[in-house]
């Protein structure tokens, strides 16, 4: 059982990730931010958060493509990705913890299935 005390929030909408960090920050959470999967691997590698929300469409690099290279390295494997998405489809939460993600969260989200993910994970 592990506290989680930094939260690396992934979305390339400024809004999303400013939402996100408004229910993390509020839960207590030191919040860091990334706006595409690249970004969001080199500040996972260099952070080290307890958990990350990961939205899937993104520029340069998506979401399952960022959480299959964090996957496969050994110095961030044991990051929880929560994919934050407005895919819903079972298809899409099947998809997702096929790429390595521990759930999936469905744009617009509310601040208690953020809290219920932090809590699922620590």
């Amino acid at each position: 059982m592990m506290a989680i005390n930094k939260v690396l929030i992934v979305d390339d909408s400024s809004t999303d990730r400013s939402n996100l960090a408004k229910i993390v920050g509020d839960a207590g959470c030191t919040v860091i931010t990334a706006s595409n999967g690249r970004e969001a691997v080199a500040m996972a590698k260099q952070e080290k958060p307890d958990i990350i929300f990961m939205d899937i469409v993104m520029d340069e690099m998506d979401g399952y493509e960022a959480t299959r290279t964090l996957t496969n390295d050994s110095s961030t494997q044991a990051i929880p990705v929560v994919f934050v998405s407005s895919k819903r489809q079972k298809a899409d939460r099947v998809w997702a913890k096929m790429q390595g993600g521990k759930d999936l969260v469905s744009k617009p989200f509310t601040a208690q299935q953020i809290m219920d993910q932090i809590k699922a994970c620590s």
